[in-house]
């Protein structure tokens, strides 16, 4: 049933979000939903101000920036019922607490996945196309490539192998059939059945790694996938294929892999690192068998009023006292991101 006045809700989240995540547009609708003051936009909990707003909040819209919700947060926040994460993961921002107090959760994070299984789209296609590797032959030779000779490049057929169905990964698997590529899925929870559903064939890690053309990492960053590609699986890649990570740095050994792209074995579409930025004086800002972009596979610009849309509709369902349609659940954040 709705409630029977409008829920009183806080931002808590870098301000400087604020604007993009939730327009006017989208401003309008959040306002009109619930009691905001949407001048206020918490970044410290412990600020006297903001323990006074959390004493009267019913949920809490959350982004990027937003401390951790913990034990202390919540003994300042006695109505807090919900709280709607207009970002993507909500692995570090709550705590044990808030699911033993029975507070919905939700998250954009699916939205968030869209721009980043479309950059992936882009850069398997470019690199099947082996476009990196021919501008950078192009700039030093200026010359066109003879229309014979390129029997590696090209798209019919490729063998893209995909670790990880996660929100990400499954909009991966999604996007890639339309096209000629042979695609292989690495993912422990997921069986071969509902592999062939999502479009790929389901593989052990190490096939996926010794057969793939182009091998693209999905998978979230929790304790059990730290390091997964090791020096041994990384040296499984075959010569002249390509790694693309869009995930996390943390997933893949960084010594491991610098010294597979410093002897030009492999190639790399890389938009995470280990660390994040890396070192001024890294080799693979400069390598011509690496493509390296500033972590902007995610929402950016103007994608980001999808994620504050995401949250607005959330927020409907809230009011209205309806089932949230993007619930995170404690029981997948063993294995989600």
């Amino acid at each position: 049933m709705p409630t029977s006045h409008p829920p009183r809700a806080l931002f808590a989240m870098n301000p400087v979000h604020l604007p993009e995540l939730f327009p006017p547009r989208l401003l309008a609708r959040l306002t009109a939903l619930v009691q905001i003051d949407p001048t206020v936009v918490v970044e410290d909990f412990t600020d006297p101000a903001a323990v006074g707003a959390l004493a009267e909040t019913d949920v809490l819209i959350t982004g990027w920036g937003c401390p951790p919700i913990d034990e202390h947060v919540l003994a300042a926040a006695p109505r807090l019922k919900a709280v709607l994460h207009a970002a993507g993961s909500v692995r570090n921002l709550v705590g044990p607490e808030v699911w033993e107090r029975g507070i919905q959760v939700s998250s954009a994070v699916r939205a968030n996945a869209l721009p980043v299984a479309e950059y992936t789209l882009a850069m398997l296609l470019l690199s099947g196309k082996d476009a990196f590797g021919l501008r950078e032959r192009f700039r030093a030779e200026h010359t066109y490539p003879a229309p014979a000779g390129h029997g590696a490049v090209g798209n019919v057929g490729r063998r893209i192998g995909i670790i990880g169905a996660s929100q990400v990964g499954r909009r991966v698997l999604e996007l890639l059939r339309p096209f000629d590529f042979a695609v292989s899925l690495y993912d422990p929870y997921v069986d071969a059945s509902e592999a062939a559903e999502l479009g790929a064939e389901s593989v052990t890690l190490d096939e996926l790694m010794s057969s793939s053309d182009i091998v693209s990492v999905h998978a979230p960053d929790i304790p059990d996938t730290y390091r997964m590609l090791d020096r041994r699986r990384l040296a499984l890649m075959p010569d002249g294929s390509v790694l693309v990570n869009t995930s996390r740095g943390a997933l893949i050994d960084p010594e491991a892999l610098k010294d597979e792209l410093v002897s030009r074995r492999i190639n790399a579409v890389l938009d995470v690192t280990e660390p994040e930025p890396l070192p001024a004086d890294s080799p693979l800002y400069h390598l011509p068998n690496v493509f390296l972009t500033p972590h902007i596979a995610g929402s950016l610009g103007n994608e980001l009023q999808r994620l504050g849309a995401t949250i607005v509709d959330e927020l409907a369902l809230f009011a209205a006292g309806a089932p949230l349609a993007r619930s995170v659940l404690r029981k997948h954040m063993a294995y989600s991101a």
